[in-house]
C-alpha cells in the first residue's frame, strides 16, 4: 500500500510540474470603453510619431468629442512589454515597465497605480510573488478609430495582447 500511495505522489507531483512549466502567454483582446483606458493610459508612456495624436487619445479618454476633428485616420498604441509590480508589504512600493520598440520608461506611484488598475480593470490578473503583486502584459496594440468613437455606438476602440497563464 505504500508503494502504491508513493508512486500515486510522484505521478501527481510530475502533473503539477508539468502544469507549472507549461504556463504560456495566452492572446486576449478588449474592446470598447476599457480598450480606449488601455490605450490612453500606455499612450502617455509611448513614443508616439506625434504630440498630436498623445492629445487626441487623451481628448477621447477625457470625453472630448471634437479630439481628433474630422481625422479619419486610426491611431495605433504598441508596447512589447508592460510590467507592473505594487507590493503588498511595503504598501508605497508602485512601480511599472513599459518597454517600446524604441524606448523604455520606467514609471513609479500614481502613475504607476494609473496603469495598474487599468490593466485590473481589463481583466489582466496579478500573480502574487514574495510581497509582490505583479502583472505582465506583452505585444499589447490597441487600434483607436476616433470617428467611431465619436460616433457613440460603444464602437472605435479595440486591444490585442497577451498574458501569463
Amino acid at each position: 500500500m505504500a508503494y502504491f500511495l508513493s508512486r500515486i505522489s510522484t505521478v501527481v507531483v510530475g502533473f503539477v510540474m508539468l502544469g507549472a512549466a507549461s504556463a504560456t502567454a495566452a492572446p486576449a483582446s478588449v474592446t470598447g470603453s476599457t480598450a480606449l483606458a488601455v490605450a490612453a493610459v500606455i499612450a502617455q508612456y509611448s513614443p508616439l510619431p506625434s504630440a498630436y495624436e498623445k492629445r487626441t487619445i487623451a481628448g477621447l479618454f477625457a470625453g472630448n468629442q471634437k479630439s481628433g476633428g474630422a481625422s479619419k485616420q486610426k491611431l495605433t498604441i504598441t508596447a512589447d512589454t508592460v510590467m507592473c509590480r505594487i507590493s503588498n508589504v511595503d504598501i508605497t512600493a508602485r512601480r511599472c515597465e513599459l518597454t517600446f520598440k524604441k524606448a523604455s520608461r520606467s514609471i513609479k506611484g500614481r502613475e504607476a497605480n494609473e496603469v495598474y488598475a487599468t490593466l485590473a480593470s481589463a481583466g489582466i490578473v496579478a500573480e502574487g510573488a514574495a510581497g509582490s503583486m505583479i502583472q505582465t502584459v506583452t505585444k499589447l496594440s490597441c487600434t483607436l478609430d476616433p470617428a467611431a468613437i465619436r460616433d457613440n455606438a460603444g464602437a472605435g476602440a479595440d486591444c490585442a495582447l497577451q498574458t501569463d497563464q
